[in-house]
């Protein structure tokens, strides 16, 4: 099958196979599918059937994870695996209430929380973007939530852009159950089925579609994805007066057919003879053979749904990082933290202030989760990015930086540690010296007498 990623089938490259699966949804009454259910039809699969991967596979599972950067460390140690990879995401979709951009909801993910505490989509496609083509596969069985669902059912070209680009994706994004309801996860089990009946070199593309028809998907309202293009179901018969409705066409991964029957306008625009598809949009259309970037070019976000504009403001980060932070909960802060300093980073670039600040509430972090080392790396790392971006070495900021870092090194207790961090942190004081006579020095005396130690131990 032809799609964004090339025209081979991850199944029919051959080598060893490394599969990711991934079952997350939050808890309580937030939790819209048993996900965890979903990951056992595909656990239970020989894993080299997964891929159809002669040589074998490897299979990591993933049931619920709380922290992205667990999720995207796994993701990264999969996308570097030389033969073909398979990622399978089970749960549910979010959109975050500042940007709306959609995100794979983890254990702790709220409406609120979205942005740092569940999986951004396009660190999927970043990730698996520097694969070989048709060396990966994306297969996912999820439940749009109300955030994410209005969109992407009523823009299957919205939908197209946010979750395919430079994806060879395959699966089904159903609505939310009713209220009190989780979904069961059918996609799965027909999948998991088709697979145990398949033939080794079967395509994911003929299991996909075996595995629609036998959980009788098609028909409703959810979405499918086939390697190439969105899906949405279409009526029967056209409303009276307008053409047929032709069948969805992806034109470089992007879906051209707009779901449930074109408008009366379109048609008086002339879209097209009698069981003609309608031209794509000049501004749907890729270059022949260009990956899209994530988001590159994305058509301006639709209007605040009803409850963003009834719904308070999201409160400061801070307050819920270090209540985080002193309950304990140092892993949770710490990648709260991070994702707000990559939305700094994505948002002003790394030299902003906004950057550096969470720069620096990232090292206080460590310094409460009593990790000295990694909070003098990065206290040096903030000072260093000060210094170029121009600030005085007098500055209190860089002052105050450079001292700080200089305090938790004193507390590095493994000589190793501490002896790789000194180079460093003397050339900072170098350059930093500070307001107490002596730092310098007291800094290059114990560097001296740490190689000392690894000399004579």
């Amino acid at each position: 099958m032809v799609n964004d990623r090339g025209d081979t089938d991850a199944r029919a490259t051959g080598g060893v196979g490394y599969a990711l699966l991934v079952a997350a949804a939050p808890g309580g009454r937030q939790r819209l599918m048993d996900a965890a259910g979903a990951l056992h039809q595909l656990a239970a699969v020989p894993p080299a059937a997964l891929l159809g991967t002669a040589g074998g596979a490897s299979v990591v599972q993933l049931v619920d994870p709380a922290d992205p950067q667990t999720v995207l460390t796994h993701l990264r140690t999969a996308a570097a695996h030389e033969g073909p990879v398979l990622i399978y995401l089970a749960g549910q979709l979010t959109f975050d209430a500042k940007q709306r951009l959609p995100h794979f909801a983890l254990a702790r993910t709220t409406p609120r929380t979205a942005r740092y505490t569940a999986l951004p989509w396009h660190w999927l496609a970043a990730e698996l973007a520097r694969r070989p083509a048709g060396s990966s596969t994306v297969l996912v069985d999820l439940v749009a939530d109300e955030t994410a669902w209005p969109r992407l059912s009523s823009d299957p070209v919205l939908a197209g852009r946010l979750l395919t680009a430079g994806l060879t994706l395959y699966g089904s994004l159903a609505p939310a159950p009713p209220k009190r309801q989780t979904a069961a996860p059918l996609y799965s089990r027909a999948f998991a089925a088709a697979l145990r009946g398949a033939a080794e070199d079967a395509s994911f593309a003929l299991l996909h579609e075996r595995a629609v028809a036998e959980a009788g998907l098609g028909g409703g309202p959810e979405l499918l994805f086939d390697g190439s293009a969105v899906h949405a179901h279409a009526p029967a018969a056209p409303p009276a007066g307008l053409p047929n409705q032709p069948r969805a066409a992806g034109v470089n991964g992007i879906v051209t057919r707009v779901a449930d029957g074109l408008t009366q306008a379109a048609a008086e625009a002339g879209a097209g003879a009698e069981g003609d598809a309608p031209a794509p949009r000049p501004q749907d259309r890729l270059p022949d053979g260009l990956v899209p970037e994530p988001f590159a070019a994305l058509p301006p976000p639709p209007p605040l749904a009803e409850w963003e504009q009834t719904a308070p403001p999201v409160p400061d980060p801070h307050a819920a990082i270090f209540e985080a932070a002193h309950a304990g909960r140092h892993s949770e802060a710490a990648s709260m933290a991070a994702a707000w300093e990559q939305e700094a980073l994505r948002a002003a670039g790394p030299h902003s202030g906004e950057a550096i600040h969470w720069l620096e509430v990232r090292a206080d972090l460590a310094r409460l989760a009593d990790d000295p080392a990694r909070a003098c790396e990065l206290w040096m790392s903030v000072a260093d990015a000060r210094l170029g971006n121009g600030q005085a070495a007098d500055d209190p900021d860089v002052e105050g930086a450079v001292d700080r870092a200089h305090h938790q090194w004193q507390y590095v207790q493994d000589p190793a540690r501490a002896g790789s961090l000194a180079p460093f942190l003397i050339s900072l004081r170098g350059r930093v010296p500070g307001r107490r006579p002596g730092a310098l020095e007291a800094v290059r005396r114990r560097a001296e007498f740490l190689q000392e130690t690894s000399q004579t131990g």
